[in-house]
């Protein structure tokens, strides 16, 4: 992809249906949610391995992929990609895209855990999910793993974070949803954000994080026979895609407000595969928020920085491919934007790369080193 230094900040492990139950604690494998069925073909099927139950793809179709060299982006996606649930094969990825390192989500995991209502088995789902996701990225630093980090009991997730971390995880994904009854900015996770300030370790949002914002009865309008792209290959169906972004919007917002990001300045965050277009907007409006609220909420008028400041310091955001992320930038802040490929997942689209840089075309170099380099470095900590 060119001599530019590209860090990814968005991609996917695709897991096998027995994904949390292989790395569950002994006695849970029962109640862990179900991934997905294993006879749908949709998401599972040709994927040319070379036996029933084997984790690799056969050694021609690997060689068939790693043939389509730097094209790796227009071939195969979801299971039948090269390196969607191999680690050797996932490496072979970053050398031919050449990406200097690479964020890795899980596919199905996460989501069903955030979604999981009892409260024990989302704890044990997310300790299952961390430890499967340690080791897919142990063998390659390049790989930077995602530990999924409830938040209801704080203590438990002060331990499930310190496991984490211990296991080589590098970023904690959250939920949206008000955790235990509370605003994320309440004191009890406190020591959440201290344990990821001393770590170096961000926060992070994604699709996952909660539920789709239009609920099911948006989805009936009476057309017999309408077909939606919800619960396909895609997930996500056009009207999801309107809202899809409320959740992490009133999360990161409710966190700037109460203070979070102003008591922990060491305190980074990022949100991804959510888009990018609706962030200019919230970054104003915070700052009128807290000029306007100052005199009937105090707490407000002891802000030291501005949300737009705080916001451009600590936090991050990818963009879909298909937004304008030139004008994203325009609007507000070189700082707040990162690439990602979705790899190995087919929103990212062939060419995310390509588009980027056509709506980056009237931006200076150091904007766009930001865009591939430097936004994520600053994130990450990295040198």
């Amino acid at each position: 992809m060119g001599a530019r230094v590209i860090h990814d900040a968005d991609s996917h492990l695709m897991e096998f249906p027995d994904f949390l139950t292989e790395y569950c604690a002994p006695g849970m494998a029962d109640r862990m949610p179900v991934l997905f069925d294993p006879d749908d073909h949709e998401y599972f099927g040709g994927l040319g391995l070379p036996e029933p139950g084997s984790r690799r793809h056969a050694p021609e179709v690997v060689d068939e992929l790693v043939a389509l060299g730097p094209d790796l982006l227009r071939g195969p996606k979801w299971h039948a990609a090269l390196g969607a649930f191999d680690p050797a094969e996932r490496s072979q990825v970053l050398d031919l895209l050449g990406f200097e390192s690479q964020v890795v989500f899980s596919s199905f995991a996460g989501s069903r855990l955030f979604d999981e209502t009892d409260v024990d088995v989302r704890y044990a789902a997310a300790r299952a999910h961390n430890r499967g996701m340690a080791d897919f990225v142990a063998d390659d630093p390049r790989l930077l793993g995602v530990a999924a980090l409830p938040l209801d009991d704080p203590e438990r997730s002060a331990r499930e974070l310190d496991q984490a971390l211990a296991d080589g995880l590098r970023l904690a994904w959250l939920g949206t949803d008000a955790p235990g009854g509370r605003s994320p900015g309440h004191p009890a996770h406190d020591p959440i954000w201290s344990r990821l300030v001393d770590a170096e370790v961000p926060f992070v949002l994604h699709v996952g994080s909660g539920r789709l914002s239009i609920p099911d009865e948006w989805m009936n309008d009476g057309i017999e026979g309408r077909a939606t792209a919800r619960g396909g290959a895609e997930v996500v169906g056009s009207k999801d895609m309107t809202a899809i972004f409320h959740g992490a919007e009133r999360f990161l917002s409710v966190l700037v407000l109460d203070g979070v990001l102003e008591r922990f300045r060491g305190l980074h965050g990022a949100c991804i595969e959510l888009g990018a277009g609706w962030v200019p907007s919230m970054v104003t409006r915070l700052d009128h928020i807290a000029t306007i609220w100052a005199k009937s909420e105090p707490h407000l008028g002891d802000f030291t920085r501005r949300p737009s400041e705080q916001i451009g310091q600590q936090l991050r955001f990818t963009a879909y491919p298909f937004e304008d992320v030139g004008m994203l930038i325009d609007q507000s802040d070189p700082r707040l934007y990162m690439f990602g490929s979705d790899y190995p997942h087919a929103e990212g689209g062939r060419d995310p790369k390509g588009r980027f840089d056509a709506s980056l075309a009237n931006q200076g170099d150091d904007t766009v080193d930001r865009f591939y380099h430097r936004n994520f470095a600053e994130l990450m900590r990295l040198p």
